[in-house]
């Protein structure tokens, strides 16, 4: 006989089903500040949504055909739906990071996985380096036994070169932070085919986690909704 699933084995499976992957999560500490969950307690438990690499894509692009092509930002549209119904199953209040009013998602991440940002601001993960994402969050009014997150590698401390901070033509990232109006003006341009084609020069130039690289369709779309806005 196999042995029973946890609720965290649970919920994993179900969101595998569209390419998307449970990051971890935590449990509030008592007397922090939280959200609320579906009755409008305090919730006390997290579990971070995500992707690695482009796994949800063709989940995706199959989603996509059944819609009205003038939908608005339909990557999110798709992970609230997919999101939304794990939640409705499992007892949980779904949220996306792009809700308002905004919540720490960044701040989560950062305490699920102990992740640091990397110098382009995305997040470095030890084994999906730059190419990861967050989709959405699963919050929970009960306590999940979760185990304790540990600090990752930050494999950017090890990074000499820093080729992230070379690769770009108008020098959009450094120690200065992100010139956005510049980047955006540069890929809405005429010399920004390369980025609007195949992504930001600056992310694909890092060296880790190249087998998680998002294929060029996949970075073109995002690149796309990026000079929309």
């Amino acid at each position: 006989m196999s042995p029973v699933r946890s609720r965290i084995e649970d919920i994993a499976a179900a969101l595998s089903a569209d390419g998307l992957i449970l990051r971890g999560g935590f449990n509030f500490a008592s007397g922090e500040e939280t959200p609320t969950g579906l009755s409008g307690a305090p919730v006390k438990s997290v579990l971070l949504v995500g992707q690695a690499g482009a796994e949800p894509w063709p989940h995706f692009l199959r989603w996509r055909q059944n819609q009205p092509q003038a939908i608005a930002n339909p990557l999110d549209t798709w992970s609230r739906e997919v999101i939304g119904a794990v939640a409705k199953d499992f007892g949980a209040r779904a949220i996306s990071p792009s809700d308002k009013p905004y919540l720490p998602f960044q701040q989560w991440a950062m305490r699920t996985e102990g992740l640091k940002p990397s110098p382009l601001g995305i997040l470095m993960h030890p084994k999906y380096g730059l190419w990861h994402a967050y989709r959405g969050a699963l919050m929970f009014e009960d306590e999940i036994a979760l185990q304790e997150p540990r600090q990752a590698i930050h494999l950017c401390d090890t990074c000499v070169e820093k080729p992230c901070l070379k690769s770009c033509p108008i020098d959009a990232y450094s120690e200065d932070g992100f010139a956005y109006e510049s980047c955006l003006g540069h890929v809405r341009g005429q010399d920004g085919a390369p980025c609007r084609n195949g992504g930001c020069l600056d992310r694909n130039a890092c060296p880790y986690g190249t087998d998680y690289r998002y294929p060029a369709e996949v970075q073109a779309f995002h690149m796309a909704s990026f000079a929309s806005l």
